[in-house]
C-alpha cells in the first residue's frame, strides 16, 4: 500500500496505529484513536496494556491521516474559542531505528514511527512568551517495512 504522510510517500505492506496503556492516556489520545475506529477495513486487536488499529489499504491510510487532522485541528481551534491568550500547534515526528542488518532493537524487521508533539504558547502583550512541548507517549504509528521471506 502508498503511505502518504504530508508529502512524505512510501510502500508498506501496512500500518498500525496504538493506544499503548489506555489508562494512563490523555483525552487527546484517546480522541485521536476513536476518529480511527471509523476507518473502512481497519481491524482492532486489543490487548490487556495496548489497543492496536491495523490499516492495509491505501485508501484507508488516507482517511486515518485525515481523521487525525480532524481531531488536531480541533485540539488547535480549541484554544482561541475559550479566549484564552494561547496558541497551540502540532507536528509529526517521525522516528526509525535500524542496524547495519536491516533490524530494529527489538530484533524486528525496520519500519517507520510516527508520534505527534503538540506545542503551547502562552502569553499576552507585555507577558513573557512561555513555550512549552508535549509528546503524545500514548499514541503512535507504526509504518511496517517489508516482511523478509
Amino acid at each position: 500500500m502508498r503511505v502518504d504522510l504530508f508529502g512524505l510517500t512510501m510502500e508498506a505492506p501496512s500500518v498500525t496505529f496504538y493506544l499503548w496503556s489506555p489508562w494512563r492516556c490523555t483525552a487527546l489520545e484517546h480522541k485521536l484513536f476513536e476518529a480511527l475506529k471509523t476507518v473502512p477495513n481497519a481491524t482492532v486487536e486489543a490487548a490487556p496494556d495496548e489497543i492496536r488499529l491495523h490499516v492495509t489499504e491505501t485508501k484507508s491510510w488516507r482517511t486515518a491521516v485525515q481523521n487525525l487532522s480532524r481531531v488536531l485541528k480541533g485540539w488547535q481551534e480549541e484554544a482561541t474559542d475559550g479566549g484564552k491568550d494561547e496558541r497551540r500547534s502540532w507536528r509529526w515526528l517521525l522516528e526509525a531505528d535500524v542496524d547495519a542488518t536491516g533490524y530494529d532493537m527489538t530484533g524486528e524487521k525496520a519500519s517507520i514511527w510516527a508520534y505527534v508533539r503538540l506545542s503551547l504558547d502562552r502569553g499576552g502583550p507585555g507577558e513573557a512568551e512561555k513555550g512549552e512541548d508535549i509528546d503524545l507517549n500514548g499514541f503512535g504509528v507504526q509504518v511496517w517495512g517489508e516482511k523478509a521471506e
